[in-house]
């Protein structure tokens, strides 16, 4: 009922200026008596993805709290993680707004926000501040002005700031907002990325004596060719899982309607089945080798169980949590649970 009321308030005004209030007033309340406003039972359904122990599979997938502002009120809403970002060494703007657009009537949003965050510095005192037992993925890119040639110094930057506060890191190499960057999961640029970042991930996991996971996050519009060749420089690499999918280009679900023409990545509702079709095409090609998280379309509980079908070992949610609010959380770990 609360959240009915909310949502109803919200979607009157710009999506980013309901999302800026929806963080700032989450920010404020966790860790004190309002938090019961949006708390829940925690529904356990454990999992082992990682090496790492997750309370339930459902996740809050990167993008919703770029900055780790609201992590405690995440944990309290029941998720079973909570990944932040994606964060840059830099601050930087974004791109120019308006850069959020909704599509009510499909349960679909696009953005093209391009990587608006505080900083990597920033990120991490907020990690620092966390109360909550919550376990934090920390999402890593690039920033604008830096050439994609030169984009492992900024993932390196990015994974050695995180790294000492992390539960697992990804890579995000497919948004479609930042010019060039999707170019990064592609032929000699991915192996020399990935092979990179795993060997820091060595040096690091040494220095702290603890290891970090290592995840890539891959673009729903790859064709089958394209999502063999990730698969196979995962396995060589020996990644700790992949983060299927990001926004899509692909405007066919909405066609003809109210912003569907805005530049931008979707995501939502319409995102199911090409991002669910990614989820069973890399477990085709890795099995039980490579943990995959699927992401991208799910609204329900069934949805979820559609990306569980598929292969995936968690999922994540943010256009769903948006349109469904957290008892989207409680229908999806039942579904699991009664599988």
């Amino acid at each position: 009922m609360l959240f009915d009321i909310a949502q109803k308030l919200l979607l009157q005004i710009d999506p980013e200026r309901a999302h800026d209030l929806t963080l700032s007033g989450l920010s404020r309340t966790a860790n004190t008596p309002l938090e019961r406003l949006y708390r829940q039972p925690r529904n356990r359904a454990p999992v082992s993805v990682m090496g790492l122990e997750f309370d339930n599979p459902v996740g809050l997938a990167a993008g919703l709290d770029k900055n780790g502002e609201a992590i405690d009120a995440f944990y309290a809403m029941g998720f079973g993680h909570v990944e932040v970002g994606t964060v840059t060494p830099r601050g930087q703007a974004g791109n120019p707004a308006p850069r959020l657009f909704r599509i009510v009537e499909k349960q679909a949003i696009i953005n093209r926000m391009g990587f608006n965050n505080q900083g990597v510095d920033h990120l991490v005192a907020n990690l620092k501040a966390k109360k909550s037992p919550a376990l934090v993925g920390v999402n890593i890119g690039k920033n604008r002005d830096t050439p994609v040639e030169d984009g492992k110094l900024d993932y390196l930057h990015c994974m050695q700031k995180v790294y000492a506060h992390a539960a697992y890191i990804t890579v995000n190499i497919s948004s479609p907002n930042t010019p060039g960057l999707r170019s990064l999961q592609y032929g000699e640029l991915l192996d020399e990325l990935l092979a990179t970042l795993k060997q820091e991930q060595a040096s690091l996991a040494e220095q702290h004596g603890r290891y970090v996971p290592l995840a890539l996050k891959i673009a729903p519009d790859l064709d089958a060719d394209e999502i063999a060749s990730i698969a196979d420089s995962l396995l060589r690499h020996n990644f700790d899982g992949v983060i299927a999918t990001n926004t899509t280009l692909d405007r066919k679900p909405v066609e003809g309607m109210l912003h569907a023409d805005q530049a931008g990545g979707l995501s939502g509702a319409p995102l199911l089945p090409s991002a669910t079709a990614v989820v069973a095409a890399l477990h085709s090609h890795v099995g039980d080798r490579l943990p995959i998280i699927g992401v991208g379309g799910i609204l329900s509980g069934e949805d979820a169980a559609q990306k569980f079908a598929a292969g995936a070992s968690l999922v994540q949610v943010y256009s769903g949590f948006i349109y469904r609010g957290p008892a989207l959380i409680k229908q999806i770990v039942d579904h699991y649970n009664a599988r």
